[in-house]
């Protein structure tokens, strides 16, 4: 299970379709429809949340509106709760830059495997700098997250 903390905008299109059916697993998981996974360390930064369902549907959202702007249709109905103000989620969850660094390199080597040309647009579209993060996530300084397993 990969739920991206980067912003949807880099993910090719493997990557964000992948990333909207595990974060529909999450939103099982946590919602108890599962047994599977309920123990999945991805699933531990949303369940440290005071709403763990509202904030899986506001990330869920996020996917959706990055697939709108690829003419995807994401499934809406799916999200059990979307947030009445999507944008009172803004940044409402941290980041670490250890974190962000390690997915950004993460992504970079999957796209370089299956999607070439979409790795050298990221490249020059970041550069040196930052990649962008999902909108819910805001950057703080710090290392590689607790629950990581991609380390």
């Amino acid at each position: 299970m990969r739920i991206w903390s980067l912003h949807p905008q880099h993910l090719d299109r493997q990557a964000l379709i992948a990333c909207w059916r595990e974060t529909l697993l999450a939103q099982a998981v946590i919602a108890g429809r599962t047994r599977g996974y309920r123990n999945h360390p991805q699933l531990e930064r949303f369940v440290a949340t005071p709403q763990p369902i509202v904030y899986v549907g506001a990330y869920l959202a996020g996917l959706a509106v990055e697939a709108d702007a690829r003419g995807y249709r994401f499934d809406r109905t799916r999200i059990d709760e979307l947030p009445a103000d999507l944008a009172a989620f803004d940044g409402a969850m941290e980041v670490t830059t250890g974190q962000l660094a390690l997915e950004w390199r993460h992504l970079l080597a999957k796209l370089d495997a299956r999607s070439p040309d979409v790795a050298a647009v990221q490249r020059e579209r970041v550069g040196d700098g930052v990649p962008g993060v999902h909108p819910m996530f805001r950057v703080v300084e710090g290392p590689v997250a607790s629950w990581e397993r991609a380390v």
